[in-house]
């Protein structure tokens, strides 16, 4: 139930608003002036305030500015006995929701609240949800229940309380970064900070003096000192993501800090040193890369200490439909639409898919999905893949085939009557007989 706040001088209009908004089931408190209003305010979670432009103590249109920045999620109604256009236009500016005329816009005030109250709802959803995102980096918000996802997550938290050197490996798009954050957030490096950098993103040059910084001077159009990640990263943790690309040359720089905590800038001659606790990932094979020369074995042997292996999302389907329904509230959130539904076509169709870019894959087609659903529904017709895979064993069916349109049509004539057969062949027109057939052919049941 929201609730309305509604601030006016005159009782028999505020007593009036104050039954009819209690009539359409809105709790509803009253104040007589703007100080009672802002009392009120910081002693009740209000969603919406009606507020006069004129008031004994000041103006319903300079004091919505204010409100607005205590109560950013509120959302505020201005009434008035004269309109005008430049007050309206101020109001407006000052974050007011609406600006109406008394009399004038009577039958406005209902829908108008009701409107109003909607956006309060999805601004708290999407609060809600940034503060779920806020605490993101935590071991709770990794998304799964597979055995070889908790398995990952188990060595992981038993890493993060000390001070061991970790190395993730897996294929692209796993999830090693999160990962990464959620050890430096369980570790005691936690109120420091966390740095990561993409070794493969930076040519050798570059990438050194990212990691290491430089002094004036030492080449040309360096005009001042410059922090490297490794100091701006000291106390805390520092993230080498694919550090199998990292150049051979750099490689026992990083060995030396390992050992050492110390290194040199580009062009400085006294040794820096940090508390540093590295975390680094790759897709590639290490051990190979060594064979082939690429990479430093004494390196890999320090970096190893405590190797974790996160599972490709081929390994873990069965936390493909999680993922699936985590993704859509946050896009359908994004979008500032109701948070979607998925079909179970299309979940079908989700985990049969060869997921080559994992999460991140699964991620951005999700969110295309969101993106071009017409419907409450996620539909295959939103998927990009060409074809929609059924379950194991059963034909391909084309996402734009009849018979694709009217699998989904028959899942969305179910979920309307909440499974009730009878009153789906009702809808359909057809027998209850070719009902039951038509279910055991697209395996709907």
């Amino acid at each position: 139930m929201s609730t309305i706040l509604i601030i006016d001088d005159e009782e028999k209009i505020r007593t009036l608003l104050a039954r009819i908004m209690t009539l359409e089931g809105y709790e509803v408190f009253q104040a007589s002036d703007l100080k009672k209003g802002l009392k009120r305010l910081e002693e009740q979670d209000i969603d919406v305030v009606i507020c006069d432009v004129k008031l004994p103590d000041g103006s319903g249109v300079d004091i919505t500015k204010v409100i607005k920045v205590k109560y950013p999620c509120l959302e505020i109604i201005l009434l008035t006995a004269y309109g005008n256009i430049p007050d309206g236009v101020q109001a407006m500016k000052n974050g007011a929701f609406d600006y109406i005329t008394k009399g004038d816009d009577n039958n406005k005030i209902i829908p108008l609240v009701y409107n109003a109250s909607e956006k309060v709802s999805l601004a708290k959803r999407v609060q809600q949800l940034e503060k779920q995102l806020g605490d993101r980096y935590s071991f709770d918000q990794i998304i799964g229940k597979s055995k070889a996802i908790l398995n990952a997550i188990d060595l992981a938290k038993r890493v993060a309380v000390t001070d061991t050197t970790v190395l993730l490996t897996g294929d692209t798009g796993t999830g090693k970064e999160v990962f990464a954050q959620a050890v430096h957030q369980a570790s005691n490096r936690s109120k420091f900070n966390f740095v990561a950098i993409n070794c493969a993103a930076f040519s050798k040059e570059l990438l050194e003096g990212e990691l290491f910084g430089h002094k004036a001077g030492s080449f040309t159009g360096a005009m001042k000192d410059q922090r490297g990640l490794f100091e701006e990263a000291n106390k805390g943790t520092i993230f080498l993501d694919e550090i199998g690309e990292m150049p051979i040359e750099l490689q026992a720089k990083i060995l030396r800090v390992l050992e050492t905590g110390e290194f040199l800038k580009i062009g400085e001659t006294k040794v820096t040193k940090v508390d540093v606790r590295i975390i680094a990932a790759t897709n590639r094979n290490l051990e190979q890369e060594i064979a082939n020369e690429h990479f430093r074995s004494d390196l890999f042997y320090r970096l190893s200490v405590f190797s974790i292996y996160l599972p490709a999302l081929r390994e873990r389907k069965q936390d493909i439909r999680l993922l699936a329904h985590h993704f859509t509230q946050i896009f359908s959130l994004r979008a500032k639409r109701k948070e979607l539904q998925i079909s179970t076509e299309y979940l079908t169709a989700l985990e049969n898919h060869d997921w080559k870019g994992n999460i991140r894959e699964l991620k951005n087609c999700i969110e295309r999905s969101v993106i071009l659903s017409d419907t409450d529904i996620l539909g295959v017709e939103t998927l990009p893949f060409a074809h929609v895979a059924m379950e194991s064993g059963t034909k391909m069916l084309s996402a734009f085939s009849m018979a694709s349109v009217e699998k989904l049509h028959i899942q969305k004539v179910l979920q309307h009557t909440q499974g009730n057969k009878a009153e789906t062949a009702r809808l359909l027109e057809i027998g209850i007989a070719t009902l039951y057939r038509k279910i055991e052919e697209y395996k709907l049941n």
